[in-house]
């Protein structure tokens, strides 16, 4: 017979494993269901937490290399270790993802690696992983989060063309890079390696950055990334990519439509 739970949560992001500690907080037995092998999701593996240790720790090389003598702290031109700086990166997040595993057990919480489906109402089904078998529940919550989307003629291989999650592991800084979307997690990843030298141009479809935030934020924004050294192409849409040893070539457009 299957185990059975009073709640079985699908996903252990920000959503799931809050959702899971307050419904072990209620006195129901919980479960929650992850396919990666560290709990925490997209958020504290791969997004949110290693993007702000990384632009920590880019802010301080940058910091060093032009802004200490302004203050009279004159210091030798550093050198960067990216090796050392993914290193501090990785410790970050296996700390926060340790604290979350420390909760489950404080909780009682039962964690099954794997990817979770639902083969009918009140089952779950767990496969790929050391969780895997098959589950009961009165209620299931879906937490799945959220997974990378490329665009149509662009193949991520996470060498050259790389999603978010490659852009946090790259294991040297490139010379010239363009960010495809001039959104939160575009301007993050940009300005790390912009930091650490860069060259970093930014192709956005919409007519300026930060789609969704307040106008007077986007300009001033602009403005800041700008001075800072990052180009952008607003109102642009890429098309294509093509890759070779030497790098890859974009095909970019005008937004409303026009030459390549």
């Amino acid at each position: 017979m299957a185990d059975k739970f009073d709640v079985i949560v699908i996903g252990a992001g920000p959503g799931g494993y809050v959702c899971a500690i307050r419904c072990a907080q209620l006195g129901l037995k919980t479960a929650v269901v992850e396919k990666r092998e560290t709990l925490g999701g997209t958020c504290l593996n791969v997004g949110c937490i290693p993007s702000k240790a990384l632009l920590s720790a880019s802010e301080k090389f940058e910091e060093a290399e032009h802004h200490l003598a302004d203050m009279g702290v004159e210091v030798a031109k550093p050198k960067l270790n990216l090796k050392n700086m993914m290193k501090f990166k990785d410790g970050v997040v296996e700390a926060n993802t340790k604290g979350i595993e420390f909760l489950f057990k404080k909780n009682k919480i039962t964690h099954l690696q794997g990817e979770g489906s639902i083969p009918a109402a009140g089952k779950v089904k767990v496969t790929n992983g050391k969780g895997k078998g098959d589950y009961e529940a009165d209620s299931i919550i879906i937490a799945s989060g959220s997974d990378v989307i490329s665009l149509p003629g662009i193949k991520i291989d996470e060498k050259q063309i790389v999603s978010s999650t490659g852009a946090l592991a790259l294991s040297s800084v490139p010379k010239s890079m363009i960010v495809i979307g001039g959104g939160v997690i575009g301007l993050e990843m940009g300005t790390v390696w912009r930091r650490l030298g860069t060259d970093v141009t930014v192709v956005e479809y919409m007519d300026q950055i930060l789609p969704g935030m307040d106008e007077e934020v986007r300009k001033e924004a602009n403005k800041i990334f700008a001075k800072q050294g990052i180009k952008f192409k607003l109102s642009a849409k890429v098309t294509g990519a093509k890759t070779s040893k030497a790098g890859v070539e974009l095909s970019v457009e005008p937004a409303a439509g026009g030459e390549s």
